[in-house]
Protein backbone atom coordinates (compact mmCIF):
# COMPACT_ATOMS: atom_id res chain seq x y z
CA UNK A 1 0.00 0.00 0.00
CA UNK A 2 1.21 3.37 -0.85
CA UNK A 3 1.90 6.21 1.62
CA UNK A 4 -0.19 9.16 0.96
CA UNK A 5 1.22 12.02 0.30
CA UNK A 6 1.58 14.45 2.96
CA UNK A 7 1.74 18.31 3.13
CA UNK A 8 2.03 20.30 6.21
CA UNK A 9 -0.97 22.18 7.55
CA UNK A 10 0.88 25.60 6.90
CA UNK A 11 2.13 24.58 3.28
CA UNK A 12 -2.03 23.89 3.02
CA UNK A 13 -3.22 27.12 4.24
CA UNK A 14 -0.40 28.92 2.10
CA UNK A 15 -1.25 27.15 -1.21
CA UNK A 16 -4.90 27.84 -0.51
CA UNK A 17 -4.47 31.81 0.42
CA UNK A 18 -1.85 32.01 -2.95
CA UNK A 19 -4.65 30.26 -4.71
CA UNK A 20 -7.40 32.91 -3.79
CA UNK A 21 -5.27 36.10 -3.99
CA UNK A 22 -4.46 35.08 -7.89
CA UNK A 23 -8.35 34.69 -8.68
CA UNK A 24 -8.83 38.09 -6.77
CA UNK A 25 -6.18 39.63 -8.83
CA UNK A 26 -7.60 39.04 -12.35
CA UNK A 27 -10.61 41.29 -11.44
CA UNK A 28 -10.74 44.93 -11.65
CA UNK A 29 -10.31 47.35 -8.71
CA UNK A 30 -12.69 48.45 -6.65
CA UNK A 31 -12.06 51.90 -4.61
CA UNK A 32 -13.52 53.27 -1.44
CA UNK A 33 -13.00 56.73 0.48
CA UNK A 34 -14.43 58.70 2.56
CA UNK A 35 -15.62 62.43 1.38
CA UNK A 36 -16.94 65.16 3.70
CA UNK A 37 -20.24 63.86 3.29
CA UNK A 38 -19.88 60.00 3.42
CA UNK A 39 -18.33 57.60 1.70
CA UNK A 40 -17.87 56.80 -2.39
CA UNK A 41 -17.52 53.44 -4.01
CA UNK A 42 -15.77 53.64 -7.65
CA UNK A 43 -15.54 50.24 -9.25
CA UNK A 44 -14.11 49.79 -13.15
CA UNK A 45 -17.56 48.06 -14.28
CA UNK A 46 -18.58 47.80 -18.02
CA UNK A 47 -22.00 45.84 -17.62
CA UNK A 48 -24.80 47.75 -16.30
CA UNK A 49 -26.38 44.82 -14.81
CA UNK A 50 -23.85 43.19 -12.89
CA UNK A 51 -22.43 45.08 -9.96
CA UNK A 52 -19.17 45.45 -7.68
CA UNK A 53 -21.17 47.82 -5.16
CA UNK A 54 -24.25 47.17 -3.47
CA UNK A 55 -26.30 48.23 -0.61
CA UNK A 56 -26.84 46.22 2.25
CA UNK A 57 -28.96 48.31 4.78
CA UNK A 58 -29.72 51.47 5.29
CA UNK A 59 -26.55 53.10 6.13
CA UNK A 60 -24.56 50.11 5.34
CA UNK A 61 -23.27 48.99 1.50
CA UNK A 62 -21.12 46.37 0.07
CA UNK A 63 -18.68 46.21 -1.96
CA UNK A 64 -16.23 43.26 -4.17
CA UNK A 65 -14.13 41.93 -6.43
CA UNK A 66 -13.27 38.18 -7.35
CA UNK A 67 -16.07 35.09 -8.73
CA UNK A 68 -19.60 36.85 -8.94
CA UNK A 69 -21.19 33.76 -8.05
CA UNK A 70 -19.30 33.80 -4.84
CA UNK A 71 -20.00 37.10 -3.32
CA UNK A 72 -23.07 37.38 -4.49
CA UNK A 73 -24.37 34.60 -2.38
CA UNK A 74 -22.50 36.36 0.37
CA UNK A 75 -24.38 39.85 -0.70
CA UNK A 76 -27.61 37.79 -0.53
CA UNK A 77 -26.63 36.18 2.78
CA UNK A 78 -25.71 39.66 4.17
CA UNK A 79 -29.01 41.42 3.02
CA UNK A 80 -30.86 38.29 5.03
CA UNK A 81 -29.32 38.54 7.90
CA UNK A 82 -29.49 42.21 8.24
CA UNK A 83 -33.31 42.15 7.49
CA UNK A 84 -33.68 39.88 10.27
CA UNK A 85 -32.10 41.48 12.40
CA UNK A 86 -33.31 44.58 11.83
CA UNK A 87 -36.53 43.12 12.06
CA UNK A 88 -36.16 41.19 15.46
CA UNK A 89 -34.56 43.64 17.31
CA UNK A 90 -33.92 47.58 15.91
CA UNK A 91 -32.73 49.00 12.74
CA UNK A 92 -29.81 50.49 14.83
CA UNK A 93 -28.37 47.23 15.38
CA UNK A 94 -27.53 45.96 12.43
CA UNK A 95 -24.27 47.47 11.83
CA UNK A 96 -21.14 47.23 9.67
CA UNK A 97 -19.00 45.85 11.94
CA UNK A 98 -21.73 43.03 13.02
CA UNK A 99 -22.15 41.96 9.19
CA UNK A 100 -18.42 41.70 8.82
CA UNK A 101 -18.18 39.27 11.52
CA UNK A 102 -20.60 36.94 10.16
CA UNK A 103 -18.71 38.05 7.21
CA UNK A 104 -15.74 37.05 8.51
CA UNK A 105 -16.66 33.77 9.98
CA UNK A 106 -18.51 32.79 6.94
CA UNK A 107 -15.30 32.77 4.78
CA UNK A 108 -12.52 31.95 7.52
CA UNK A 109 -15.19 28.34 7.49
CA UNK A 110 -14.99 27.86 3.95
CA UNK A 111 -11.11 28.26 3.36
CA UNK A 112 -10.28 26.02 6.41
CA UNK A 113 -12.77 23.29 5.05
CA UNK A 114 -10.45 20.77 3.25
CA UNK A 115 -13.24 19.94 1.11
CA UNK A 116 -14.30 22.92 -0.47
CA UNK A 117 -11.97 25.55 -2.60
CA UNK A 118 -11.25 28.76 -0.90
CA UNK A 119 -13.35 31.78 -2.15
CA UNK A 120 -11.93 33.66 -4.55
CA UNK A 121 -13.28 36.98 -3.36
CA UNK A 122 -11.97 39.94 -1.30
CA UNK A 123 -14.88 41.83 0.09
CA UNK A 124 -15.36 45.53 1.88
CA UNK A 125 -18.35 46.28 4.11
CA UNK A 126 -18.42 50.09 4.98
CA UNK A 127 -20.66 52.10 7.34
CA UNK A 128 -21.59 55.83 6.99
CA UNK A 129 -22.06 57.94 10.59
CA UNK A 130 -23.41 61.19 11.60
CA UNK A 131 -19.81 62.51 11.20
CA UNK A 132 -16.98 61.66 9.36
CA UNK A 133 -15.14 60.16 12.71
CA UNK A 134 -18.05 57.56 12.74
CA UNK A 135 -17.53 56.18 9.43
CA UNK A 136 -16.30 52.58 9.10
CA UNK A 137 -14.56 50.48 6.48
CA UNK A 138 -13.51 46.90 6.97
CA UNK A 139 -12.11 44.52 4.77
CA UNK A 140 -12.29 40.89 4.61
CA UNK A 141 -10.01 38.51 2.60
CA UNK A 142 -10.49 35.14 1.64
CA UNK A 143 -9.30 33.44 4.91
CA UNK A 144 -11.94 35.65 6.68
CA UNK A 145 -9.24 38.26 8.05
CA UNK A 146 -10.83 41.58 9.22
CA UNK A 147 -9.08 44.67 8.88
CA UNK A 148 -10.55 47.94 9.72
CA UNK A 149 -9.26 50.50 7.41
CA UNK A 150 -9.04 54.24 7.73
CA UNK A 151 -10.71 56.99 5.05
CA UNK A 152 -9.93 54.66 1.92
CA UNK A 153 -8.96 51.09 0.71
CA UNK A 154 -8.39 49.19 -2.66
CA UNK A 155 -9.62 45.65 -3.72
CA UNK A 156 -8.74 43.46 -7.16
CA UNK A 157 -6.33 43.87 -9.44
CA UNK A 158 -3.77 46.58 -9.30
CA UNK A 159 -4.34 47.49 -5.60
CA UNK A 160 -0.90 47.87 -3.63
CA UNK A 161 -0.40 50.74 -7.10
CA UNK A 162 -4.02 52.20 -6.19
CA UNK A 163 -3.51 51.96 -2.48
CA UNK A 164 0.19 54.01 -2.84
CA UNK A 165 -1.72 56.89 -5.08
CA UNK A 166 -4.25 57.23 -3.04
CA UNK A 167 -2.08 57.41 -0.18
CA UNK A 168 -0.35 60.29 -1.27
CA UNK A 169 -3.56 62.24 -3.00
CA UNK A 170 -6.58 61.34 -0.26
CA UNK A 171 -7.13 63.85 1.81
CA UNK A 172 -10.05 64.14 5.00
CA UNK A 173 -12.62 66.43 4.10
CA UNK A 174 -12.21 66.66 0.40
CA UNK A 175 -15.58 67.06 -1.54
CA UNK A 176 -17.31 64.50 -3.18
CA UNK A 177 -15.82 65.53 -6.90
CA UNK A 178 -12.71 65.63 -5.66
CA UNK A 179 -12.77 62.61 -3.91
CA UNK A 180 -14.44 60.85 -7.46
CA UNK A 181 -11.36 62.77 -9.18
CA UNK A 182 -8.74 60.64 -7.06
CA UNK A 183 -10.44 57.68 -7.62
CA UNK A 184 -10.88 57.18 -11.35
CA UNK A 185 -6.97 58.80 -11.23
CA UNK A 186 -6.17 55.66 -9.44
CA UNK A 187 -8.23 53.58 -11.18
CA UNK A 188 -6.35 54.61 -14.62
CA UNK A 189 -2.83 54.52 -13.58
CA UNK A 190 -0.68 51.79 -15.20
CA UNK A 191 0.94 50.32 -12.75
CA UNK A 192 4.21 49.08 -15.25
CA UNK A 193 4.47 53.07 -15.20
CA UNK A 194 2.87 54.20 -18.68
CA UNK A 195 0.69 56.16 -19.87
CA UNK A 196 -2.86 56.25 -17.78
CA UNK A 197 -6.20 55.34 -19.53
CA UNK A 198 -9.08 57.79 -19.67
CA UNK A 199 -11.83 55.84 -18.35
CA UNK A 200 -15.62 56.94 -19.05
CA UNK A 201 -18.77 56.78 -17.16
CA UNK A 202 -19.58 53.69 -19.29
CA UNK A 203 -16.88 52.11 -17.93
CA UNK A 204 -17.28 53.20 -14.19
CA UNK A 205 -19.71 52.75 -11.80
CA UNK A 206 -20.05 54.67 -8.43
CA UNK A 207 -22.17 55.36 -5.84
CA UNK A 208 -22.39 56.83 -2.09
CA UNK A 209 -23.10 56.84 0.89
CA UNK A 210 -24.46 60.03 1.96
CA UNK A 211 -24.93 61.05 5.56
CA UNK A 212 -26.30 64.25 4.14
CA UNK A 213 -29.47 62.58 2.24
CA UNK A 214 -33.34 62.87 4.67
CA UNK A 215 -34.56 59.53 3.54
CA UNK A 216 -33.31 56.86 6.34
CA UNK A 217 -31.24 54.96 2.75
CA UNK A 218 -28.51 56.31 2.82
CA UNK A 219 -27.09 54.64 -0.41
CA UNK A 220 -27.73 56.36 -3.73
CA UNK A 221 -25.72 54.95 -7.00
CA UNK A 222 -24.60 58.03 -9.15
CA UNK A 223 -25.67 58.28 -12.68
CA UNK A 224 -25.97 59.66 -16.26
CA UNK A 225 -25.60 63.62 -15.89
CA UNK A 226 -24.96 63.51 -12.65
CA UNK A 227 -21.86 61.50 -12.92
CA UNK A 228 -20.62 63.22 -16.05
CA UNK A 229 -20.86 66.74 -14.07
CA UNK A 230 -18.52 65.41 -11.25
CA UNK A 231 -16.36 63.49 -12.99
CA UNK A 232 -15.56 67.44 -15.07
CA UNK A 233 -15.55 69.00 -11.39
CA UNK A 234 -18.56 70.23 -10.92
CA UNK A 235 -19.34 70.56 -7.42
CA UNK A 236 -22.96 71.33 -7.19
CA UNK A 237 -23.74 67.65 -8.96
CA UNK A 238 -23.09 66.12 -5.61
CA UNK A 239 -26.25 68.03 -4.17
CA UNK A 240 -28.57 66.43 -7.16
CA UNK A 241 -30.28 63.77 -5.74
CA UNK A 242 -33.24 63.86 -8.37
CA UNK A 243 -30.79 63.28 -11.12
CA UNK A 244 -31.87 60.32 -12.99
CA UNK A 245 -34.35 59.51 -10.71
CA UNK A 246 -36.43 57.36 -13.19
CA UNK A 247 -33.47 54.91 -13.54
CA UNK A 248 -32.57 54.83 -9.51
CA UNK A 249 -36.50 54.05 -9.21
CA UNK A 250 -36.00 51.33 -11.75
CA UNK A 251 -32.67 49.64 -10.71
CA UNK A 252 -34.01 49.76 -6.51
CA UNK A 253 -36.71 47.96 -7.78
CA UNK A 254 -34.81 45.04 -9.84
CA UNK A 255 -32.95 45.00 -6.71
CA UNK A 256 -35.73 44.65 -3.98
CA UNK A 257 -37.21 41.83 -6.13
CA UNK A 258 -33.90 39.95 -5.00
CA UNK A 259 -33.45 40.63 -2.11
CA UNK A 260 -32.20 44.58 -1.82
CA UNK A 261 -28.64 45.56 -2.99
CA UNK A 262 -27.37 44.41 -6.25
CA UNK A 263 -24.79 42.12 -8.17
CA UNK A 264 -21.60 41.80 -8.64
CA UNK A 265 -18.84 40.61 -11.82
CA UNK A 266 -15.24 40.65 -11.64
Amino acid sequence: MSTPFYVSPQQAMADRAEYARKGIARGRSVVVLTYTDGIVFVAENTSRALHKVSEIYDKIAFAAVGRYNEFENLRIGGVRYADLRGYSYDRADVTARGLANVYAQTLGTIFSSVGDKPYEVELIVAEVGRTGDEDQIYRLTPDGSVVDEKNYVVVGGNADSIGNYLGQRHQVGMSLAEALKVAVDGLARDPNGGSPRTLTRDQLEVAVLDRQRFQQRKFKRVLGGQLDRLLSGDESAADDDADDAGVSAQETAAENENGTGTTETE
